[in-house]
């Protein structure tokens, strides 16, 4: 026996029965297809504040995406205010994205994880990075500056 069911009903029933998956489609870090570096970062954290420039210059000026995360959980405009405080000029996520990675969070800072295009964490980097060390490192996994080739 066929019980008919209205196409609202049935468009509900679908969405229900598709949202336990619908995490797993989303990328845990914006901008999947690009190398990316996820900075881990705190107002408090010297080392931190010593790396900005390197990480400001290097999304800038490469193909790789630097994305922060304050590591205290500093959100709205109180994190807007440290954006603008310590010139942070590439972007930072609301959430922690290190569970979604299957990651344990970074016990020391700064700590750099390295995303692959296909969203693999293929480093942690800890302590004050670089612009010479991350295309040192982003250089030995593959990763190939195609903004500033040629």
């Amino acid at each position: 026996m066929k019980i008919p069911i209205s196409r609202p009903l049935r468009t509900l029933l679908l969405l229900v029965l598709l949202m336990p998956g619908c995490d797993s489609s989303i990328a845990p870090v914006p901008d999947e297809g690009t190398w990316r570096l996820v900075n881990y970062w705190a107002a408090w954290c010297s080392p931190c504040r010593e790396e900005i420039p390197e990480l400001n210059e290097f999304d800038n000026t490469t193909n790789v995406v630097v994305l922060g995360v304050n590591y205290d959980g500093v959100k709205g405009d109180a994190l807007t205010e440290l954006l603008r405080d310590f010139d942070i000029r590439f972007d930072n996520l609301d959430e922690d994205p290190a569970k979604a990675l299957g990651i344990s969070r970074p016990r020391v800072l700064p700590t750099t994880l390295v995303l692959d295009p296909a969203d693999n964490v293929v480093g942690t980097l800890t302590g004050p990075q670089t612009q010479e060390s991350l295309r040192e490192f982003l250089s030995r996994h593959g990763w190939s500056d195609k903004k500033n080739a040629g």
